[in-house]
């Protein structure tokens, strides 16, 4: 049995209305008082959790673990593979989302699944997985606590980490009371336990288990999952089948790398020295063990990547492991939120990753979407330059996007046009020193005809004046 193709979902449409998006986040003081509050605590528990830590040190280990690893990215590629299959766990390549969803759908189809657990994984909400699930009658219920408050509300993650971070706790109780019955509370430990409490009954009810993968080891055929919470565990065992879903470029050459990696992402994502759980999957369940699913498959996702990895500058792009310390430091994307971005990926690594995902075209507003204040490549664990990835993007979104010529307007865009057509001008002017004379004078003359009002930048700025006399008129008049 086999399900049909995956529908077309994209977030297309969502990331077109991101300026309008973005004004209603500045103009929501609930929405800035919520991101102010959780990004000062996880700013503030990051910099104790590297305490008596070399930072700079451990952060140039990352950065050569991932590059050493994206160097010799298809050599590990199928090394994980044959170990995976040497393991007992079956292999699955995925050239893009629909091809992805298609592959679980497969293996849901053959075991007459009808329920579904997942644990947290951005690799299935890039894939939009549990759309393609509920169009064939399948229910994909998250597990992960603040991915089933956004189920419960209807909404996508606003952060990779933490996915309910754009809400309160009593927006959480009274999302709680409507959907589930709770009582409503202010007390946090008795909403988790009422939520665990829910999510405990279908864990046993599902058929297959869905997680991501934070580290795949080639040398050993080992999935790496680093969790809080335990429903990542549950997932990936209790359940009689095992879907792991996972970016290609995820792989490391061996456990020697995880333990650096591991040490940078709990203390970037969470401030932690060490998560609660961190779970090694190397095969299915064997005939002398108790517990543990009876099939393991794991689905390499290409979905653009491979496109990524054949350019020398936004290769480094790929070297994200999804801590999300660019966002918790990112002056726009607390000021604005996850949700205004309409992307999978918000913040400034989604900035530099939606593009390649969705075409410059459809993303061309995110890369200016920047103040470029750095604070994101300073405090980034695998040194990704974001900053000059983001220039390098904004100026595509004028001359032509490289890495999907066929997909983006490039010259032919109006805003293309009379950009060029204002640096010709700029060019003519300062390469005739008289006419440029001339024209500085007038401009001063003129300064009281001068607007002050300068499009969307002075809905927040005051506009700037021309001064009432020319440099050139100063130094003229100043010299002894």
């Amino acid at each position: 049995m086999s399900l049909g193709p995956a529908s077309q979902h994209t977030h297309r449409d969502a990331v077109r209305e991101f300026h309008p998006r973005a004004r209603a986040a500045i103009h929501n003081p609930q929405i800035r008082r919520n991101f102010r509050r959780a990004m000062d605590g996880l700013m503030s528990k990051r910099r104790a959790a590297f305490e008596g830590w070399d930072v700079e040190a451990l952060r140039t280990l990352g950065a050569n673990v991932r590059q050493r690893a994206l160097a010799q990215l298809p050599e590990l590629l199928v090394q994980l593979e044959q170990q995976l299959i040497a393991n007992g766990i079956q292999v699955h390549w995925a050239n893009d989302a629909d091809e992805a969803c298609h592959i679980v759908g497969n293996i849901c189809a053959a075991r007459h699944v009808r329920r579904v657990i997942k644990g947290k994984s951005m690799v299935s909400e890039e894939m939009e997985l549990n759309d393609y699930l509920a169009e064939h009658g399948i229910e994909a219920l998250e597990s992960d606590l603040g991915e089933y408050i956004v189920q419960l509300a209807e909404e996508t993650p606003s952060h990779i980490i933490m996915p309910a971070i754009h809400k309160n706790t009593g927006e959480i109780s009274e999302l709680l009371h409507h959907k589930t019955g709770t009582d409503r509370s202010d007390d946090v430990e008795y909403l988790t336990a009422s939520a665990r409490a829910q999510l405990r009954e279908k864990f046993m009810l599902a058929d297959v288990g869905v997680s991501g993968v934070n580290f795949a080891v080639a040398e050993t055929g080992t999935l790496c999952l680093v969790e809080n919470e335990g429903n990542g565990r549950m997932t990936t065992t209790v359940p009689a089948c095992h879907i792991a879903v996972t970016g290609i470029e995820k792989v490391v050459a061996s456990m020697d790398d995880v333990a650096a990696l591991l040490a940078l992402l709990t203390r970037s994502a969470t401030g932690q020295h060490i998560t609660t759980y961190f779970n090694l999957i190397s095969a299915p369940r064997q005939p002398d063990e108790l517990d543990g699913p009876e099939e393991v498959h794991v689905v390499l996702v290409d979905n653009g990547r491979s496109t990524i990895y054949q350019d020398d500058e936004l290769l480094d792009t790929l070297r994200c492991i999804r801590c999300g310390a660019c966002m918790n430091h990112c002056p726009v994307y607390t000021r604005v939120g996850g949700h205004a971005y309409g992307t999978t990926y918000p913040g400034p690594i989604g900035k530099i990753l939606m593009p390649h995902l969705l075409g410059l075209d459809e993303t061309r507003h995110l890369p200016s979407a920047s103040s470029l204040c750095g604070a994101c490549a300073e405090v980034c664990p695998v040194r990704i330059p974001i900053p000059d990835l983001l220039v390098r993007l904004r100026q595509e979104s004028v001359d032509g996007d490289h890495l999907h010529p066929g997909r983006v307007r490039g010259h032919g865009s109006k805003r293309s046009k009379s950009e060029a057509l204002a640096w010709k001008l700029w060019r003519w002017l300062h390469t005739r020193p008289a006419m440029y004379r001339w024209a500085t004078g007038m401009a001063v003359r003129l300064r009281i005809l001068q607007p002050r009002k300068l499009g969307a930048w002075t809905d927040y700025r005051t506009a700037p004046r021309l001064a009432r006399r020319s440099l050139h008129e100063r130094m003229r008049d100043e010299r002894p």
